[in-house]
């Protein structure tokens, strides 16, 4: 089974790089790329909308915030699935998530192997 090329809209360095290691190994994941920024991470997703299968985003980011990212991301014509990825995951931020396009939202510092769970279960329902 190909490998789920996945780009990041992280700001924080640690957290990419600790992420992407845990995921690369654990949900058998490819990073394609990362953003620091909305800025950034639009216009990464407007030059290669098909580039990475998945985006994991953070709700707050350098400049700008994922919210942003996930409004934007609407305007494509097929964007990559979108999980956002936050230490903010209230109730009501999870909705807004939602109603902007992410399929799913996990809490940094509790919901990691959810997450993990979540790309077995998007691989194991992918056609061959």
């Amino acid at each position: 089974m190909p490998r789920v090329r996945t780009f990041f809209v992280e700001d924080s360095p640690i957290v990419l790089e600790t992420l992407a290691a845990a995921l690369e190994e654990m949900a058998d994941v490819e990073v394609v790329g990362s953003a620091r920024s909305e800025t950034e991470a639009l216009a990464w997703f407007g030059c290669r909308s098909d580039a990475c299968d998945v985006a994991i985003i953070d709700v707050f980011l350098q400049s700008g915030s994922g919210l942003g990212v996930l409004e934007g991301m609407k305007a494509f014509a097929s964007p990559p699935q979108r999980v956002v990825l936050t230490n903010y995951s209230t109730a009501d931020m999870r909705a807004r998530c939602m109603a902007l396009g992410a399929e799913e939202v996990f809490d940094k510092s509790t919901e990691l192997e959810e997450l993990v769970s979540w790309f077995h279960d998007r691989q194991t329902a992918s056609p061959p």
